[in-house]
């Protein structure tokens, strides 16, 4: 069983969702003791957003549990990302179907629904581009909910004695 060294999120624009998810699992895997560094890092699946920062609603309700997603800056998704990433969680099912088409057949099982992948809930983070501040405030915890869980998962997995997982 391959350790997990390095995750990529995933949502369309990578200014809404994405750049909090990345933000949110920081935060949360700094917190664990004794835990090895982690590569992590957002992307959209569209170019529409390239270059651009978080939108200012996710980095205040990022700011507002003492994250800083500021200094995030919006970036597509590479061919090179699925080699470089041992696991890569899209927001939704549109993102996920997206990435498993970008990817090669060898890496598409690299690609998960992140909150499937982190709780077993086979459900979307939904885009709060359009909404106000309180579905923000929703997503935040629904990201926040699925970073303590896959923190939990992966750090399980690395105590695991070398026995194949049948939760992973």
């Amino acid at each position: 069983m391959k350790p997990i060294n390095s995750i990529l999120f995933v949502c369309l624009g990578n200014i809404c969702r994405s750049p909090l998810a990345e933000g949110v699992f920081r935060d949360v895997w700094a917190a664990r003791e004794g835990q090895r560094d982690m590569l992590l890092d957002s992307a959209a699946t569209s170019g529409w957003e390239v270059g651009s920062a978080p939108d200012p609603r996710s980095m205040a309700v990022a700011a507002h549990h003492g994250i800083d997603i500021s200094g995030q800056r919006a970036r597509r998704v590479t061919p090179q990302d699925f080699q470089r990433f041992d696991l890569i969680l899209g927001m939704d099912r549109s993102n996920v179907a997206d990435l498993k088409a970008l990817a090669p057949a060898a890496m598409r099982d690299r690609v998960h629904l992140f909150l499937d992948f982190a709780q077993g809930k086979a459900r979307d983070v939904p885009d709060p581009y359009y909404d106000g501040p309180e579905a923000f405030a929703e997503v935040y915890r629904m990201i926040r909910e699925a970073s303590e869980a896959l923190a939990t998962r992966l750090v399980a997995r690395a105590s695991d004695s070398g026995q194949a997982s049948s939760t992973m």
